[in-house]
């Protein structure tokens, strides 16, 4: 069986066991992009109050949070852990968004994907994930975002080596399955859900994962 028939068998089987994922839980692309920030070694349950915390001190605003100094900022934002060094990233990529695209996330998501993305990484901290992150649930744009679950379900079902990249691994999706954010989006949804239902670092429940005859 070819890669991109697997894939595809990965995700129907995973679609027709979890159905539609709904992913990214946010109200506008702008709280996207402060969630994949916040949640870098966080649980979700402790950004989310984070980000209610915005929301209540009305600060979930790009202009808003360039013109807070990082330490109001990370008062508010303490909840989601490191909560300085988070605040120093917030505030970094809301500078570009601010200075360099007038607080629009639109004018920074219509340009280059790669140029949008080389900038987003030259910002401290924000790695391969998080930035993907932002370009697929807040941007909608066609990138493939790969974490721990993806690489141990791939892994388990021999179809990576252990001794692998984080690009090799987005490119195995990339270049076998069609550019469509929408695919991709509810493809990575459904390997988190797999991961952390199933596929779990230590006993997985492979003999009822709706993996375990792929």
């Amino acid at each position: 069986m070819k890669i991109y028939q697997i894939l595809y068998e990965i995700y129907e089987k995973l679609y027709s066991y979890f159905g539609p994922q709904k992913w990214w839980p946010a109200q506008t692309p702008f709280e996207v992009c402060v969630g994949a920030i916040l949640t870098q070694n966080a649980n979700w349950k402790n950004v989310k109050k984070a980000i209610e915390n915005l929301k209540n001190n009305n600060f979930l605003d790009p202009v808003k949070i360039y013109k807070i100094s990082k330490d109001d900022l990370a008062k508010i934002i303490k909840s989601s852990g490191f909560y300085n060094l988070k605040a120093k990233r917030l505030k970094e990529f809301v500078k570009i968004l601010v200075e360099e695209y007038e607080g629009d996330l639109n004018k920074l998501f219509s340009g280059d994907i790669y140029k949008i993305r080389e900038k987003l990484l030259s910002i401290k901290g924000l790695g391969k994930e998080t930035v993907d992150s932002i370009l697929l649930y807040a941007g909608n744009l066609p990138i493939f975002v790969v974490d721990t679950y993806t690489y141990r379900i791939l892994l388990r079902h021999n179809l990576i080596p252990e001794q692998i990249t984080y690009d090799e691994i987005q490119n195995l999706f990339m270049e076998h399955l069609p550019l469509d954010s929408r695919l991709f989006n509810e493809y990575h949804a459904l390997l988190v859900a797999c991961g952390k239902n199933f596929c779990k670092k230590r006993e997985p429940f492979c003999e009822t994962c709706p993996l375990k005859d792929l």
